[in-house]
């Protein structure tokens, strides 16, 4: 199950999720710090990937393609936002 309210730690933003989608391998930190949360900015690095899900704050990011503990990612603060 995923979470949906997913809240950063490190930066205190809202983690955004978009199915369908993975991360150019270009991205980098000054390239959301710079564009989140603006959607019509973030698509120029966004690529379609059906099953995918692209997940970013304002200072991390990661393309999923399959089921990823959060725990198994240490550089990561994500935290659930509670329901």
């Amino acid at each position: 199950r995923t979470c949906d309210q997913l809240r950063c730690t490190a930066c205190d933003f809202r983690v955004s999720l978009f199915n369908d989608y993975v991360w150019d391998q270009s991205c980098d930190y000054l390239f959301f710090r710079n564009n989140m949360p603006e959607l019509s900015k973030l698509r120029a690095k966004m690529i379609k990937k059906k099953g995918a899900r692209a997940y970013a704050c304002q200072c991390s990011w990661r393309s999923i393609e399959e089921l990823t503990d959060l725990q198994t990612q240490p550089r990561l603060r994500w935290v659930c936002g509670k329901h």
